[in-house]
This record gives C-alpha cells, structure tokens and sequence, in this order.
C-alpha cells in the first residue's frame, strides 16, 4: 500500500509554471496559505484567466466571485474574460440573489 507521500500530486492545467499541487492552489484559493507573493488574490486571478467556467464555480463560489471580483478585475488580462465577469458580477446579485 502506497503512503501519502508516494502518491502522485495532482496538478492543475493552469499553474503549469510554478510547483504548486491541486491541494496547495485550493489553500490558496480559501486564504489558507500564501507562498511568497502567492496567495488568494493571485490564486482567484489565475483561476479566473484559465480554468473553464464551471470549473471557476466549483472551486470559487458565487458569492466568492462577486466579493472579490472588484478587487481581482484590474490584474486580469482578457477583455472577453472582464466583460464576462462583469455581466455576471452584475446580474447574479439582481437576478439570483440567493445564489450570493
């Protein structure tokens, strides 16, 4: 029987540069650990600029995204990504309130 040490570590597509687990980056994400300048902002930031939408929802929340997105918007790259983040932003909280 394998140890937890020995197992392999699951990576995530969009933290391909850094040696950051699946494990580690959802730390990040949640606030629970920063590593150097890495933490729950660059974390949200990377997981907004790569991860394909659902995956965003399972590992963020809709209420996370609406909270931080004011904060994270400036340090995103894609216009297409800005303007859909921010009709969702917007909507969710008029349209869906309880989803937030």
């Amino acid at each position: 029987m394998a140890t937890t040490s020995t197992l392999p570590r699951k990576r995530l597509p969009y933290v391909w540069d850094y040696d950051i687990d699946e494990a580690m980056f959802d730390a990040m994400l949640a606030g629970e650990l920063t590593w150097g300048r890495l933490d729950r902002d660059w974390a949200a930031v990377r997981l907004l600029e790569y991860a394909p939408y659902p995956e965003i929802v399972q590992k963020l929340g809709f209420e996370a995204l609406v909270e931080g997105w004011p904060r994270w918007r400036g340090r995103v790259r894609s216009n297409s990504v800005k303007r859909g983040l921010d009709f969702l932003t917007n909507w969710l909280p008029r349209q869906h309130s309880k989803l937030v």
